[in-house]
């Protein structure tokens, strides 16, 4: 268990007060920096920056957030989750400030600034997501535990089914897209207020150990070369010199990465755990959820330029997944209470893939596909609620360890975000049906 360095953190409780402040700072990166998924199509021609650099900008922040996260989740143990909570707190109204402020129609300056701030959210979320879900675990117990697991997946996965529908409704009107960000800025000051008084929370007793420096640089070396290649292909050319040369950049990388992880004592991600059948099962499971979200951009993005459509109007698209979602969170409780994490996640992602399949068809009539992607979305939104946000690890020897959090929470946030949804592919060219153009 975790061990709190305030003299009155064994009496100390939480309230439903100290928990709204959790979800508060949880849904600054799920609601508010994700909008940028359903609003940059509209903004990028006001802002004056091409559309692959504005594809960039969408995907930079999940692929900071999640090389980062092992580093800040290892900081958090060390220094202390509430510490680590408030830093990204205060990352989250910076990179909101900095975006709000991006100029229009100043090059590199409006560049610049937009990626800049992109990162910053990024770091924001790194810090976020790992410290507050070890202080849920290590303030709460039993059904407590469970019920607010689910709140903070409320503000995950809720969070991400309302950021299209959110970011819509504010891009047009008339306050514009950048009020996003200085509500943004106002709900993680009141997040900060709400959490004001947390006692520190650190690991317990650890051996101390170095840090695997040179497994994190190939790490970032080989994750930002292929996702510069996949947002930018288009401009760079796919078979060109360049990309050819980040495509090489990529696979050394990934290869002295895994040698270099399988040769440490302590690596940056230890690739033993996947030789456990439970473990792999349950983490690719969770990939596969968590990668699917980069279908938004391609779904959102391709009815804006191809239908004309708004970011409003394509964020209505996505309201039964916001619904479906937010309904069937506590209906996945009770499913992981009663079957245990194994039938749950199943389910979730067989309904989660059968919703992805129903967005990509976009070879049918446009009127087709608007009522095709509106099942889909609410199909997705029901598979993310079955899931389990706890799957059990029982099975899993090499994660029955005496450290308070095992490698495999850290293991999990980074694929969760340092792959498929960091991952913004270009939109096609042509709509095939009623023949629309993309601008």
């Amino acid at each position: 268990m975790s061990s709190t360095s305030a003299a009155d953190a064994k009496t100390w409780l939480p309230n439903d007060k100290w928990l709204l402040g959790v979800v508060l700072a949880v849904i600054t990166f799920w609601l508010f920096a994700q909008t940028l998924l359903n609003v940059i199509p509209g903004i990028s021609g006001q802002l004056g920056v091409e559309k692959t650099l504005a594809n960039l900008s969408v995907s930079i922040t999940s692929l900071f957030s999640g090389i980062f996260v092992v580093v800040a989740g290892g900081l958090a143990d060390r220094l202390g989750r509430a510490k680590i909570l408030y830093a990204g707190l205060w990352l989250s109204i910076l990179g909101s400030l900095v975006i709000a402020l991006t100029p229009e129609g100043l090059g590199s300056l409006t560049s610049g600034m937009l990626l800049g701030g992109r990162v910053i959210q990024g770091l924001s979320a790194a810090c976020i997501m790992p410290a507050s879900m070890a202080l849920v675990k290590s303030f709460y117990e039993g059904k407590a535990r469970q019920r607010a697991l689910s709140f903070w997946s409320i503000g995950s996965w809720g969070g991400s089914g309302f950021c299209s529908l959110f970011g819509g409704l504010m891009a047009t009107s008339f306050l514009g897209w950048r009020s996003i960000f200085w509500i943004s800025i106002a709900v993680a000051l009141l997040s900060l207020w709400l959490l004001k008084g947390t006692p520190e929370s650190k690991a317990g007793s650890q051996e101390q150990r170095g840090f695997d420096w040179t497994g994190l640089a190939f790490f970032i070396i080989m994750l930002v070369s292929v996702n510069v290649y996949i947002s930018q292909g288009p401009r760079i050319g796919w078979l060109g010199w360049i990309g050819l040369g980040l495509l090489a950049v990529f696979v050394a990388s990934g290869l002295i990465f895994l040698w270099t992880e399988k040769h440490r004592r302590h690596p940056f991600v230890n690739l033993d755990l996947f030789s456990n059948r439970t473990f792999t099962g349950a983490t690719l499971s969770n990939l596969l959820l968590n990668g699917a979200a980069g279908t938004l951009i391609v779904s959102l993005g391709l009815v804006q330029s191809a239908a004309g459509m708004t970011s409003l109007q394509s964020g209505l698209l996505t309201l039964g997944y916001l619904v479906a979602v937010l309904a069937t969170i506590r209906v996945g409780e009770k499913l992981l209470q009663r079957f245990g994490p194994k039938k749950p996640m199943l389910w979730g992602t067989l309904i989660t893939g059968s919703g992805i399949l129903l967005c990509s068809m976009t070879f049918v009539y446009i009127e087709q596909y608007i009522v095709l992607s509106v099942i889909g979305f609410t199909l997705f939104g029901i598979g993310l609620g079955f899931t389990p946000r706890r799957p059990s690890m029982r099975r899993c020897p090499m994660c029955r360890t005496t450290r308070p959090e095992p490698p495999l929470a850290s293991t999990r946030w980074l694929l969760r975000w340092a792959t498929p949804s960091a991952w913004r592919f270009p939109r096609p060219c042509t709509w095939p049906g009623r023949r629309w153009t993309l601008s």
